[in-house]
């Protein structure tokens, strides 16, 4: 399952480069994996700092986190 997990995270990883910010729905949609698999691979973008989840009016956006060149 681990496997399954950072291969959806990828997935996610590609959408959000291509289309930016987009609700949780949105991805859950454009993924099409089960929605439990795209939250565990999200949790695990979202734990290691790879991107920013903002929640308004029970909304949840999410978009990659800008990456700062040394």
């Amino acid at each position: 399952m681990i496997t399954e997990i950072g291969i959806i995270a990828g997935e996610i990883w590609h959408v959000l480069d291509k289309r930016g910010e987009i609700t949780l729905a949105c991805l859950v949609e454009d993924i099409d994996k089960p929605r439990e698999m795209v939250l565990m691979s999200l949790g695990w973008l979202a734990r290691e700092g790879h991107v920013k989840v903002l929640i308004e009016a029970d909304t949840y956006t999410i978009s990659l986190r800008e990456t700062i060149a040394n």
